[in-house]
């Protein structure tokens, strides 16, 4: 089996200069892209790895309209690039989860299917089917109201179970039958049944995972609510519980270990300050209890993963302000993070990345006993471009490629 987000984890909008913004979602943990006309990006959402290969999506505007377009690349084991593929449809588009079925990827995300959603910035729930030379098996869109969007993906035997969001605009009616989304197809892309939770207007799943013949979403509803919600695997909701008050982007991943849910994302204070947050709750979505890591900032986490000696470790963004006397946009800056917890939650080490430049963190995988991120910078010239750093389990940085 394989998860994701987007999975979410958290999600970048482009304008003009490239602000943060966390949105997926997925997410919005899962990273998600706005299009500008003079800046060049390159940037991972989702990383998952097999015996084989290393599978990256997110998306890229290297093209004469410099739309947003989704991208997949794939990797043999020893890093070097076998395929990378495009996709080439509509308007503006981008992957935000991904994950292997046998000798097949899916990848999930949104795209704007004509001229009218692109003029309305409206997209739809996209999922796509490659096999390993990049050939698409099949491709699905999926639309509840105007604006739709696919987060993270679990793949099991007999399909694949799909999160996100379907809203609708600001100038529609509101609806019952939107908000957060939990859907399955079938292996032949099949959509096999649909589930809605939370508010028409902003509700979102980031992430999911399937354990113990349960599903467990993650995201937000509305007002900096995050949620959890079990499900069977009909998508019949079984419990469900809140938590107040986190940002925008609220849940953004989530993981099981002996018997318990733990769940990444950030701890909001007064204003917009936030801290990075891990939460941890039993089986029937019940809170146990949470660690929060504070700085001088904004900072949340993305991601968490568990490693082979039963440790958490959790990558996320850091924002800080270069000038402290100064309250502009463009005096932010961005790093990396990533920290290490024991089950019960107590902290091992909490590393910032820390670079000249910006970088932004959006998703790990365990990679040969150590751990392998994924996300992307800034450069001198304005551009941002993809960007994986290898670190031990002591998280000492052991490599970075671009």
């Amino acid at each position: 089996m394989s998860r994701k987000v987007l999975k979410r984890i958290k999600i970048i909008t482009v304008c003009c200069v490239l602000l943060l913004c966390l949105e997926l979602i997925y997410v919005g943990y899962a990273v998600f892209f706005h299009r500008t006309e003079s800046l060049y990006f390159d940037g991972i959402n989702a990383l998952e790895k097999n015996d084989q290969y290393y599978v990256t999506v997110g998306s890229n505007n290297d093209n004469t309209q410099h739309y947003e377009k989704a991208k997949i690349s794939m990797y043999n084991q020893k890093r070097e690039k076998t395929l990378e593929r495009l996709y080439n449809v509509g308007f503006n588009s981008s992957f935000f989860g991904v994950g292997f079925d046998n000798d097949s990827v899916i990848a999930v995300g949104s795209y704007e299917k004509d001229e009218e959603e692109h003029e309305d910035l409206v997209r739809r729930g996209l999922i796509v089917k490659y096999d390993f030379d990049g050939n698409i098996i099949f491709e699905k869109d999926f639309q509840l109201l105007a604006n739709s969007k696919f987060t993270s993906v679990f793949i099991t035997e007999d399909g694949y179970y799909v999160t996100g969001q379907s809203v609708y605009k600001n100038t529609q009616v509101g609806s019952e039958n939107g908000g957060a989304i939990l859907v399955k197809y079938n292996k032949d892309g099949k959509l096999l049944w649909s589930k809605t939770y939370g508010s028409s207007k902003s509700a979102i799943f980031n992430d999911l995972l399937i354990t113990n013949h349960t599903i467990f979403a993650v995201g937000t509803d509305e007002d900096h609510v995050g949620i959890i919600c079990k499900y069977d695997l009909d998508g019949n909701l079984l419990s469900y519980n809140d938590y107040k008050y986190t940002d925008d982007l609220g849940f953004s991943g989530i993981i099981a270990a002996n018997d318990r849910i733990y769940i990444s994302g950030a701890n909001r204070e007064v204003g917009m300050v936030t801290n990075a947050m891990i939460v941890e709750y039993d089986f029937d979505c019940a809170y146990i209890k949470e660690v929060v890591y504070e700085n001088k900032g904004t900072i949340r986490y993305n991601k968490l993963i568990i490693d082979e000696d039963n440790y958490i470790v959790a990558i996320g963004n850091l924002s800080t302000r270069k000038n402290s006397h100064s309250k502009t946009a463009d005096t932010l800056n961005y790093d990396g993070i990533i920290g290490k917890y024991d089950l019960d939650l107590k902290e091992i080490s909490v590393v910032t990345y820390g670079e000249d430049r910006d970088d932004f963190f959006t998703d790990i995988q365990l990679d040969n006993g150590n751990y392998l991120v994924v996300g992307y910078s800034s450069y001198e010239d304005g551009s941002y471009l993809s960007k994986y750093i290898h670190y031990s389990d002591a998280l000492k940085v052991l490599g970075v490629d671009s």
